[in-house]
């Protein structure tokens, strides 16, 4: 054998057996026997971190569902078909009058990290269903007979959208969230249509590992929210791509007409926040937030919070407070310690919380239900065994705090064959039953509960906020403060 080709042969060798021990690693590699239960309350257990360097992956191949199956609910609960043939439905968001909107998208194309992380999210999404090119798309559908199932179908819009998800309506105007910006459009309740000309409230950054944009308008219709991800995991690629990412801005709805600046910094340091809801009995904002990952699978858990004004959660440089993320070289921005925020409730890591709705008044699912949260969990994708696949219920007490661990609402998403769905949204249907969006079956789910009393709405509770800011401050000085020179201060 000559030299060359003995050595070909030996290079050869050390090619597969790395390639076969990276292969081993991404898949099977770093799996835990702790139960999630662990990691789920008002007081979850925080491990020591273990870093890796490469994620290891844990999916389900979609099997669909077969004719006339559903996913289990809780007991006195059932599930129907709402809609289906729906491609890649995410968000959802009910109208005054029922109808429900429902944006089929995905992530913009060429939206991943690039290098060996780009290339696993490619294999990833491609290999749970996600990698088709997005419809771009906000279907409305219609009950129109009572029924509980969407009899009709159109397709509400489709031009100027790019990756859209998040929906709100107030006064005559309907705004959607694509990836990159804010459009506000003309609407009148009813009409199945979205026609004319949209006006672009504000730029947003876009794409990302978190591409998701979603809204959240204020009861009284005069201020509005857009949450959006960051586009890193722990700002490996720089701080300057997360530039008014990872946080939660608030819009001011009569300045859009004026031209003048209309947003302003809510809260910042949140890695992707995602569904946000008004808690019914506070009147607080809360927020489900995706925490980081490659820190092993029992590190960081998504959570449940509440979002003040001015709170900071601490992305990308702590976690759960006071946990500070070894591996983030940026800086640590000067006594970012002295008010990082505590979340309020873990929701286990790598669940991947996705919507958020509270029970309100009318809603069909019992009245021991009313007082808390719904959580759709999305489902792992790097924590073996997998956990998440699910709709979840967190009670909360008589003083608006939450409760326990969460309760199972809606299960049976995976099983040993595969994932049959993945949960990722959920809207009160205007009958009181709540809807699920299944993206990766492309249906949306119908949960309620036959002969159970409409539920009452929680009492309000008398609380004090953290008072915002009245004015409007560029975003880099919001948290600012003038002072006297020295020479004026009295020593």
């Amino acid at each position: 054998m000559s030299p060359f080709l003995r050595k070909l042969l030996i290079g050869t060798g050390i090619a597969v057996v790395g390639l076969g021990a990276f292969t081993g690693w991404v898949w099977y590699g770093n799996p835990t026997s702790e139960p999630i239960e662990q990691f789920e309350g008002t007081k979850p257990r925080i491990v020591d971190p273990q870093p890796e360097k490469i994620p290891s992956i844990a999916v389900y191949k979609p099997i669909g569902w077969d004719a006339g199956a559903t996913p289990q609910a809780a007991p006195g609960m059932q599930v129907t078909r709402f809609a289906e043939g729906l491609a890649h439905p995410r968000t959802l968001y009910t109208l005054p009058n029922g109808d429900v909107l429902a944006a089929l998208t995905g992530p913009p194309k060429g939206n991943d990290a690039g290098g060996i992380v780009g290339f696993i999210q490619r294999t990833l999404v491609g290999f749970v269903g996600g990698g088709d090119t997005s419809a771009d798309e906000i279907v409305l559908l219609r009950d129109s007979k009572g029924t509980g199932k969407a009899d009709q179908r159109f397709v509400l819009r489709h031009d100027d959208l790019h990756s859209p998800s998040g929906m709100a309506y107030a006064d005559g105007k309907l705004y959607i969230a694509n990836d990159n910006a804010v459009l506000s459009f003309d609407y009148k309740i009813g009409d199945t249509t979205l026609t004319g000309k949209p006006h672009k409230v504000m730029d947003l950054p876009g794409g990302g590992n978190h591409w998701m944009r979603n809204l959240l308008m204020a009861p009284d219709g005069k201020t509005m929210f857009v949450a959006i991800g960051s586009a890193s995991n722990i700002g490996e690629r720089g701080m300057d791509k997360e530039e008014g990412r990872a946080m939660i801005e608030q819009i001011d709805i009569e300045k859009i007409p004026t031209g003048k600046w209309p947003a302003r910094r809510y809260a910042a340091g949140i890695r992707n926040p995602n569904g946000m809801a008004w808690n019914p009995a506070t009147g607080e904002m809360w927020t489900v937030a995706n925490e980081r990952d490659q820190l092993g699978p029992n590190l960081v858990p998504d959570y449940l919070t509440n979002v003040p004004a001015g709170a900071h959660y601490g992305w990308p440089w702590y976690y759960w407070k006071d946990k500070q993320d070894d591996r983030v070289d940026a800086p640590i921005p000067e006594y970012l310690t002295d008010y990082v925020r505590k979340p309020e409730y873990a929701l286990g890591p790598h669940v991947a919380a996705l919507g958020l709705v509270f029970g309100q008044d009318g809603s069909h699912l019992g009245e021991q239900y009313a007082g808390g949260a719904f959580i759709a969990r999305h489902g792992s994708w790097n924590r073996r065994p997998a956990v998440g696949y699910d709709v979840v219920y967190v009670q909360f007490d008589d003083h608006g705090n939450p409760q326990g661990l969460p309760k199972p609402i809606l299960t049976g998403f995976r099983d040993a064959k595969g994932a049959h769905g993945r949960p990722v949204w959920l809207q009160w249907a205007k009958d009181g039953a709540l809807l699920v969006s299944d993206d990766t079956a492309g249906i949306i789910w119908r949960v309620f509960a036959p002969g159970a009393k409409p539920a009452m709405a929680p009492k309000p509770l008398p609380t004090e906020h953290l008072p915002a800011p009245k004015d409007l401050k560029d975003p880099n000085r919001q948290y600012s403060a003038d002072f006297q020179a020295d020479s004026k201060v009295k020593q």
